[in-house]
Parts: structure tokens; C-alpha cells; sequence
């Protein structure tokens, strides 16, 4: 999120509803945070990802949205959604709503805040928004910086309403902590981001401090092995990819499955220390041996116990179970060369990647799936998890197959 210039100190006012010791923290990331994400500490709670932006009429997603929030629901963290958002009627508001809400990869009750820092917002379209949020199931919040919010809002009235996500920063410099000499007092915050630099090279450090970020969440439990794993209300494609990554033991571990090296990591396989800058970056397993994983890219051993894996690559075709229904990948080992541009699904006709094939690319594919008038082929992509690509439509070939 854009960084706040402003440093006034305030007093806290109605600051949490729980106790100091249990306030808990943790991160926002856009594609500047990778496929992945990062994390400033070990402990963080949890996650709220941006989905994409709305600028007066344009619409900005960010592909990392649902590669993002498989990683947090594999790493056991609460994992919640963000739109920026910058528009100033209810017209605007209904365009953006149209499009970011059906394509929330969060559970139903979870977070879906509107990130309001710039352009000309109006209370009247912002009040809309986050009506028409709640009326869809899910948790609205205002997230800005509280002198913009109250220069160009009313918002004393936005707050008896909707839960308030402000921003504050004394500094530019690593803060792993909040400094409440600088909370931004105003009635009904619940979540405070404290810094936006939460580690070295950015990042937004948050904490809750009401317990708003377990919204949309059943449980959380960390086993004796100190894997933490947590329950949704309903599920989507981007949770059930990072739930079948959660439920799959280190043992399991193959070429191709995506891992993130814990921050406490110190040597490698090889006895040599691990470098500061790798600890909490994610990489794909080139190989596996007894208890190592060869870390693709810097091809190094790292021991199976100090990584954590975020992403698993499908190998077997059967069925598969979606939250409105199952389908079948039939088994078939073939190429497909498109003839035209065609849009990457994580899941057939749902949730788009982002990505795109374009005419006379191809893609070598493990089985196919129909739903509908179409049938798509299942791949395994770059990044762990098998994606899907529309090849039929209504028995029409969409390209070559070999």
C-alpha cells in the first residue's frame, strides 16, 4: 500500500478489545510480494492479499492474488482479501463489486476490505461498497490512512457501521512491532499497520487487535510436530489447493512441490549457514533425497525440517471436489497447440490465473476435464499446482492436439 508521509503522534483511543499479549500480527501483500508472499516473523497470524485494484473505471488485478492465498491456508495462516479501490459513486462501486466479489478466493465471513487511499472518494459510494460486501457474505472493512479518510469522508459516520483498518508509521525503518505512540485514535479500529517496513526492501506490518482477522475461520491447531492448520467456513479452489498442500507430510515431499525456507533456518543439509536472505523465500523442490530437498534456482540441500511446503504438484488424475460439485481429470499424456488466445483457470472455469496462451504456444497436458459446454486439459504449471486450459467448446477444438 502506498506509503504515509504522516507522523503525528495520537492518543490511543478505544484501541483493542483484548488483551495487549494477544493482539496478533501480521501481513498485506500485492504482487510486489511475489507469487507467494513473505512474512516479517515467524508468529504471524495472518494474511490479507489483494485482489486487484479499481481506478475509476479501470480494472488492475493482481495475479498473485490466488497463488498468495494457497500459500497462507498451507502455512496454517488466517488469510483475508483487499481491493484498491478509488472511485466515487455507486455506479463505480456496483463495476468494481461486479467484478473483484465473484472472484474472491477467501472464505465467506472472511475480510474484504476496500483499500481507500486516493482520488475523490464520496461517503455515499464507500458506505454502498461496503454494504454490498457485507450483503455478499463477507467481513467489510475501510482500510486508509485516517487524515485522508477524514478530509475526504465523513468518516465518523462510515465508522458506526464498518470496522476501521488505519495506517500510521513513525519511520522508514525495520519495526517488527507496533509503536502505539503513533495509533491513529478513532472510534471502532480493529486492525492497525503499524510500518511498511516489517522487514528490510518493504513490507506492511499489521496487528489485529479484536480479533476481526479469525472471521471466516472455524479453528486454527498447531500439531506436536508444530504444523499449524486451519478450517474455513466454505472453501474455494486457492483453499483447497493450500489445504491439500497443509495436509501433505514433509515425507511426501517430490520434485515440483513448492516450499518456503523457515526464518529460523540456520544451516543448510551441507553444514553451511543459510544466508539471511533466503530464510522466508520460496522456491520449487528440484530434488528430493532422504531427508533433503534441493532448492531450485540456487541448488542448494536444505533439510526437509526447515522448509515449509505452500504448493504440491498434482500427479494422478481422478476426481476432484469443488465446493459446487466434483468432476473427473480423465487420464491422457498429450500436447495442445492453441489457435487462439485462451485464458489459464486454477481450476476449470473458475478463478482465473491471469495468464494466457496465445495462438501457437503450447502446453504438454496430463488429462481433461469437462464442465459445461467445455472441456479443458489439466497442466502442471510453473508454480506447483496443476492449472487448466479450455480446449472445446461445444465439441469445437480450440487448437491441435499431438
Amino acid at each position: 500500500m502506498v506509503q504515509s508521509s504522516k507522523s503525528t503522534t495520537a492518543t490511543i483511543h478505544q484501541l483493542a478489545t483484548v488483551s495487549a499479549d494477544k493482539r496478533e500480527q501480521g501481513v498485506d501483500w500485492s504482487k510486489y510480494q511475489g507469487t507467494y508472499g513473505a512474512y516479517g516473523r515467524a508468529d504471524d497470524k495472518f494474511v490479507i492479499s489483494q485482489i486487484g485494484g479499481f481506478y475509476d473505471g479501470s480494472f488492475i488485478p493482481q495475479d498473485t492474488y490466488s497463488t498468495q492465498v494457497t500459500s497462507a491456508i498451507a502455512a496454517g495462516k488466517y488469510v483475508h482479501t483487499y481491493i484498491y479501490g478509488q472511485f466515487s459513486t455507486r455506479a463505480q462501486a456496483d463495476a468494481m463489486l461486479n467484478y473483484y466479489l465473484p472472484k474472491v478466493q477467501t472464505p465467506k465471513q472472511s475480510i474484504v476490505a476496500l483499500d481507500v487511499e486516493s482520488g475523490t472518494p464520496n461517503t455515499d459510494a464507500v458506505n454502498y461498497a461496503l454494504q454490498r460486501i457485507k450483503d455478499a457474505g463477507y467481513t467489510a472493512v475501510l482500510y486508509g490512512y485516517k487524515g485522508f479518510l477524514t478530509d475526504k469522508l465523513d468518516l465518523m459516520s462510515l465508522a458506526k457501521s464498518w470496522p476501521l483498518w488505519l495506517a500510521e508509521y513513525p519511520d522508514y525503518q525495520v519495526r517488527t512491532s507496533p509503536d502505539y505512540s503513533f495509533f491513529p485514535s478513532y472510534d471502532n479500529v480493529h486492525l492497525f499497520q503499524f510500518t511498511s517496513t516489517y522487514k528490510a526492501g518493504g513490507l506492511d506490518g499489521n496487528v489485529d487487535l479484536t480479533g476481526l482477522t479469525h472471521n471466516g475461520y472455524t479453528s486454527r491447531t498447531t500439531s506436536d510436530s508444530g504444523k499449524t492448520t486451519v478450517k474455513t467456513t466454505t472453501s474455494t479452489p486457492a483453499i483447497a489447493a493450500g489445504q491439500q498442500a497443509n495436509n501433505t507430510a514433509k515425507r511426501d515431499l517430490k520434485a515440483g512441490d513448492v516450499v518456503k525456507v523457515n526464518l529460523g533456518a540456520t544451516k543448510w543439509a551441507t553444514g553451511q549457514g543459510i544466508p539471511a536472505w533466503v530464510r522466508g523465500k520460496t522456491y520449487t523442490v528440484s530434488a528430493v533425497s532422504g531427508t533433503r530437498v534441493l532448492l531450485g534456482g540456487i541448488m542448494s540441500w536444505a533439510n526437509r525440517a526447515d522448509v515449509e511446503i505452500l504448493a504440491t504438484t498434482q500427479t494422478t488424475a481422478g476426481t476432484q471436489t469443488y465446493k459446487d460439485g466434483q468432476w473427473t481429470i480423465h487420464a491422457e499424456d498429450g500436447t495442445f497447440t492453441a489457435n487462439r488466445g485462451l485464458s489459464v483457470w486454477y481450476w476449470p472455469g473458475y478463478s482465473a490465473t491471469g495468464a494466457r496462451y496465445y495462438s501457437g504456444e503450447s502446453v504438454h497436458y496430463y488429462g481433461y476435464v469437462r464442465n459445461g459446454q467445455y472441456v479443458y486439459i489439466a497442466y502442471h504449471a510453473s508454480d506447483g499446482l496443476t492449472h487448466y486450459l479450455a480446449v472445446r467448446d461445444n465439441g469445437v477444438a480450440l487448437g491441435t492436439f499431438r
